[in-house]
């Protein structure tokens, strides 16, 4: 009967008649058929996918730590060893106040 009553120009009260059932249970039914089409689809895929990853070794190339500050139209630029970047960090607080 739903999809009787989704053919162009059809009436659901005719569609109702037709099968010996009161129209405003045909109403109750597309709501309801509405509101789970329309859950469905909002309803996020929550499936996880397993992904192959390769294991890779990451090797350190980065040596120094570069920082470029501007003030106006000064401009200094900052190399720092990145074995020290606590210190770096520590410093660049206190420059940034």
């Amino acid at each position: 009967m739903l999809a009787e009553c989704e053919r162009p120009g059809a009436s659901i009260a005719a569609v109702a008649m037709a099968h010996g059932v009161n129209a405003n249970l045909v109403h109750k039914w597309r709501a309801r058929a509405a509101k789970r089409q329309d859950t469905a689809m909002t309803a996020p895929d929550l499936s996880l996918v397993p992904v192959g990853l390769q294991a890779t070794t990451l090797t350190s190339e980065v040596t120094e730590l570069r920082i470029k500050l501007r003030r106006g139209p000064v401009t200094a630029t900052v190399s720092w060893p990145m074995s020290s970047a606590d210190e770096c960090a520590a410093w660049l607080r206190e420059v940034l106040r």
